[in-house]
């Protein structure tokens, strides 16, 4: 299989989120979620892969700033508590991330921006409210205490994530790059697509799905809560080359093993029926099951648009909507490839009904 190379460019849409062109429709509780996709997406009908571009949100949250946004106007030294506490939003969202990164959100400035974040940190870590843990190269990485953690929660300046890590065991495991490739993933994709850093607490990471009936569990790297019009999330995957080709493609069928499994509802000794496991005990405000993005990092750019392509053949005929980029190309703003659509009716034939209640 080959990318469609002079694949045409949709123009972003106007006015609402994203249009997607016409998918099967189904019988049941799933039949409109085909129809109204049309008001999600706004993407070329799949052939290989063809590129996809996103268009802009209408509403950004500002409880993050907008350095570039900042910077147009007079340039002013932030303060040293706007900093510390910016510096503990973003680590509540993104888990871990270096001096860089952070400044790369909360100031306007560059080299003057890292020594502010620096400063910031280390009072924060005289505090006990952050550590490090581990060093990607010569940089700290950067993560909170269970303190820091609190502090958050009893500022109520995050929504309460009960059984979120801090990312220090991960860290001091050698983890460490793959957490910071995700973080980096955030901050592109909100740049690039949302156009808002903003949206930074609006991020989730290592969000556990799992059904206890069939033993699935997976954890998904990333989970932005902006709604679409017809899904309440966007689930992210970020590969950093550390894994192999089938185990990446096994990771994205499992969306769709996630996506296919069917549970009843209604009282005993009625007939009832059967419904998505996702629609009715995960994303209830969704009409169609999240679409799926898979970012690859971690190896020279004709290497990751190798696995692009071996990942688009592995994943052929998947009935949920998958798109794929490489991290260098989202933080060009460069387009997505679709290589997965969202397909209820071939989904809900491909997985049997469940036998009984």
């Amino acid at each position: 299989m080959t990318y469609a190379s002079s694949a045409r460019q949709p123009e972003p849409e106007r006015g609402s989120a994203w249009s997607r062109g016409a998918e099967n429709p189904a019988d049941g509780p799933e039949a409109g979620a085909a129809s109204s996709a049309v008001n999600d997406f706004n993407v070329v009908p799949i052939t290989a892969a063809h590129a996809a571009r996103q268009g802009a949100v209408r509403h950004a949250d500002t409880s993050l700033p907008n350095p570039e946004t900042a910077a147009k106007g007079k340039k002013s030294t932030p303060t040293a508590g706007k900093v510390r506490s910016d510096a503990l939003r973003m680590l509540g969202c993104v888990r871990i991330a270096t001096v860089r990164q952070m400044a790369q959100v909360i100031t306007a400035e560059e080299s003057d921006g890292r020594s502010y974040v620096r400063r910031a940190m280390v009072e924060l870590e005289s505090l006990g409210l952050a550590e490090t843990n581990g060093k990607d190269g010569k940089h700290k990485i950067w993560n909170l205490t269970p303190a820091g953690q609190k502090a958050l929660a009893d500022g109520n300046e995050l929504p309460a994530r009960p059984k979120a890590g801090t990312g220090a065991k991960a860290v001091r495991a050698g983890f460490g790059p793959h957490g910071l490739a995700v973080t980096d993933m955030i901050l592109a994709y909100t740049d690039t697509v949302l156009g808002s850093r903003g949206y930074l607490t609006d991020w989730q990471v290592e969000v556990n799905h799992a059904i206890k009936q069939t033993g699935l569990s997976f954890n998904t790297d990333a989970v932005l809560a902006v709604p679409t019009e017809t899904s309440e999330v966007r689930l992210f995957e970020l590969d950093n080359g550390t894994m192999s080709q089938a185990r990446l493609a096994k990771e994205v069928w499992d969306y769709e093993r996630y996506a296919g499994h069917r549970v009843w509802e209604g009282a005993r000794g009625t007939i009832g029926g059967t419904y998505p496991f996702w629609q009715r005990h995960r994303y209830t405000r969704s009409t169609t099951f999240p679409r799926l993005h898979v970012v690859l990092a971690g190896k020279a750019e004709h290497l990751l648009d190798n696995r692009r392509q071996a990942l688009t053949d592995a994943v052929q005929g998947i009935t949920i909507a998958v798109w794929v980029n490489t991290l260098p190309r989202l933080q060009r703003d460069e387009p997505w490839y679709e290589i997965g659509v969202d397909d209820p009716h071939e989904r809900r034939a491909r997985y049997p009904e469940p036998v009984g209640r």
